[in-house]
């Protein structure tokens, strides 16, 4: 999470806490779990949060920021090549999901665990990555709706998003290769009418 500088108490706890909700879901982890991992009492758990929901809240939102800031760079990067900056978006895409598999799994199953509030922020910020997407992908096939634009980025996002399923017979590096030569290829392909 922090480059360079020491990770907080704060983040070593989230960590934890979205590893456990990652693998046994939300609704079947307790803040009593999440202290006893962490090695933290009660107290000094809710010093740092208000309680799950607050710590859902504090995994997905900069995740989120996240995405949508990688994702505006390597499109601004490539302003008049689509087709590389849809590789880069693909690139960035595969590595973070890779790198963050818990957090992809949360995003995937618990998003409608939160309040209203922090839920719509996160929809408006996922929307916004989406559109990023879109813009690269009706530049890459002229004539193509930004409607289905949408259809042809939320199945790219399935195809990425689809490693924290995947064991590790297959090692991460050719995992990624793999998951970027499907994806390119699905996005590439024409179309049609």
């Amino acid at each position: 999470m922090g480059t360079g500088r020491r990770r907080s108490r704060r983040d070593e706890i989230l960590e934890i806490a979205v590893g456990l909700f990652a693998a046994r879901g939300y609704h079947g982890v307790s803040m009593d779990d999440i202290g006893a991992a962490a090695g933290v009492t009660g107290p000094a758990l809710y010093h740092h949060f208000a309680g799950k929901e607050a710590m859902l809240v504090a995994a997905l939102i900069p995740v989120s920021e996240g995405l949508l800031a990688g994702g505006r760079e390597r499109v601004a990067a490539h302003p008049a090549d689509p087709r590389t900056a849809l590789e880069s978006l693909i690139d960035f895409h595969v590595d973070f999901a890779l790198a963050n598999p818990a957090v992809i799994a949360l995003h995937l199953h618990e998003l409608d665990r939160l309040p209203e509030e922090p839920r719509r922020q996160i929809r408006r910020l996922q929307r916004l990555y989406v559109e990023e997407w879109v813009a690269v992908l009706t530049a890459l096939h002229p004539g193509l709706p930004a409607r289905e634009g949408r259809v042809l980025a939320h199945a790219a996002f399935g195809l990425m998003n689809s490693t924290p399923f995947l064991g590790g017979e297959v090692d991460q590096a050719r995992r990624a290769r793999l998951l970027r030569t499907a994806t390119l290829t699905a996005l590439l392909a024409d179309p049609g009418q």
